[in-house]
C-alpha cells in the first residue's frame, strides 16, 4: 500500500482541556516513539510537564490520529497571549490581523513517517481554528522539518531559544487557513 493511502485511512480524533487525562499518556507514549534516539536529551525528558502546561490552557486544542486503537501522531496547541506572540520580537510591524494559535508540538511514530501523517494532523488541527496565524518553533538543526512546514504555507521570521537548554529554534508563521 502506498503510503499517502496509509495517511489517509489514519482517523484523525480531536480533543479540548477536558479530555486531557483521557488522552496525556497516549500523547506521552507516541513522543516518546518519536524521539526514542534522543534518550539522553534532558530537555526532550521534560515533555510530560509541556503536555500538563499546553494542556493545562482552557483552550488547548489536539487532534490525535489513530490506526485502529493505536495513537500514531498528535498536534497540539492553544491561542497565543496577545502582545507576546512568539513571532512578535521579529516582525517590524505587526500584521493587521493578528490573532495567533501557538502551534506547539507535532509528533508522528517513527513508523509511520513519510506517510502524509504529520500533515495531515497540521491541517486537522489549523482547519479549525478561527485565529488569523499559526505560530511554531522547528530546531534549527532540522532544516528538512523546516522545510516541510514552508512547504504547507509557514515562513521562517526569526530564531529563539525558548528556554537555556533548549535548541535554538526557527520561528514560523503562516496565515489561517493554510493554503
Amino acid at each position: 500500500m502506498e503510503p499517502s493511502l496509509i495517511a489517509a485511512d489514519l482517523n484523525l480524533r480531536h480533543f479540548t482541556h477536558e479530555d486531557l487525562p483521557q488522552i496525556r499518556q497516549a500523547i506521552i507514549d507516541v513522543h516518546a516513539d518519536a524521539y526514542a534516539d534522543a534518550t539522553d536529551d534532558e530537555f526532550k525528558k521534560r515533555f510530560p510537564w509541556f503536555v500538563d502546561h499546553w494542556g493545562g490552557s482552557p483552550d488547548f486544542a489536539c487532534v490525535i490520529a489513530y490506526d485502529g486503537d493505536e495513537a500514531v501522531g498528535f498536534a497540539y496547541g492553544a491561542p497565543a497571549t496577545p502582545r507576546r506572540e512568539w513571532w512578535r520580537e521579529h516582525l517590524d510591524t505587526a500584521p493587521e490581523n493578528s490573532r495567533t494559535f501557538s502551534y506547539s508540538e507535532l509528533a508522528v511514530r517513527t513508523k509511520w513517517r513519510k506517510a502524509g501523517a504529520a500533515e495531515r494532523l497540521t491541517r486537522g488541527l489549523l482547519d479549525r481554528r478561527d485565529e488569523d496565524l499559526a505560530v511554531l518553533l522547528v530546531d534549527t538543526e532540522h532544516p528538512k522539518v523546516q522545510a516541510l512546514y514552508e512547504s504547507w504555507g509557514f515562513r521562517k521570521v526569526g530564531e529563539r531559544q525558548p528556554f537555556p537548554d533548549s535548541p535554538v529554534c526557527a520561528v514560523m508563521l503562516a496565515e489561517l487557513p493554510l493554503g
